[in-house]
């Protein structure tokens, strides 16, 4: 578990929680447990796709993925015990409005269960081979990547207390936004970045025949589509506002992040 969780990682996810919630008045005390959730329940979610029966992966963060340093008992076992773990954080992170907590969790369970990661991840598999349009493509990622990111950035707010709906939705809008920017990113490098750097092997989505970003648009029509979810991300977050340099730059980030 800890080799998981600490071997590395861009820790995207709970920056967007630190982030979001000082943003709107949040004590850094009060956002730990859901950062660290977020980035808890990401790394299990990457333990078990890594797994054979998924997108058997043997690199992750520039390491062994846990199946091949431990066995593939041992790694089911470790993202079960993520998982849960992730739940136990929230519930003992000591807030005390009312709901808040049962707010916090059910935000993390739908972000990673049959309307989140699960059923991305399904889709995910059941499209290798075949060629998907934009919008299925786009629908799977929702799911699969958009999803925990955007729970990310709704943790922070309900760390704050944050109510305002027009506030939440823009919020919403924004995490999902980051998120398919960050998906095609992803996508972008797995063809042009060095396996040294992204920490992962270059290439494995051609290779398993996935469909992705660059092969249904083209490298630059992925660059331009990028692009475009990042401007709707800069805009969501002007929406909601909340002016807030470091979501802005995250949002940036998500698209420019090197190869």
């Amino acid at each position: 578990m800890r080799y998981s969780v600490l071997g590395g990682g861009k820790r995207l996810r709970p920056l967007l929680t630190y982030a979001t919630g000082t943003a709107l008045g949040a004590t850094l005390d009060s956002l730990d447990s859901p950062a660290a959730a977020v980035e808890v329940i990401h790394a299990y979610s990457l333990v078990h796709d890594d797994l054979p029966a998924m997108d058997d992966d043997a690199l992750r963060r520039g390491q062994p993925t846990c199946h091949v340093a431990f066995g593939e008992a041992t790694a089911i076992l470790a993202g079960d015990a993520l998982q849960a773990f992730a739940f136990e954080l929230v519930a003992n992170c000591g807030l005390t409005a009312p709901n808040q907590c049962s707010h916090m969790l059910k935000l993390l369970a739908q972000a990673c269960g049959s309307e989140g990661m699960a059923g991305g991840q399904a889709l995910d598999l059941d499209a290798v081979g075949r060629e998907l349009s934009l919008a299925e493509l786009e629908r799977m990622h929702t799911l699969k990547t958009g999803a925990l990111i955007r729970a990310s950035v709704l943790l922070g707010a309900a760390a704050a207390h944050c109510s305002e709906r027009s506030t939440l939705d823009a919020l919403a809008r924004y995490g999902l936004a980051v998120g398919l920017a960050f998906q095609i990113r992803d996508d972008i490098l797995d063809v042009e970045g060095e396996t040294g750097i992204i920490g992962k092997t270059r290439g494995k989505d051609a290779a398993a025949s996935k469909p992705t970003y660059p092969r249904l648009l083209g490298m630059d029509g992925a660059r331009e589509h990028a692009r475009h979810h990042r401007a709707t991300a800069l805009a969501a977050l002007a929406e909601s506002g909340i002016v807030s340099e470091p979501l802005a730059d995250l949002a940036r980030y998500a698209v420019d992040r090197p190869s």
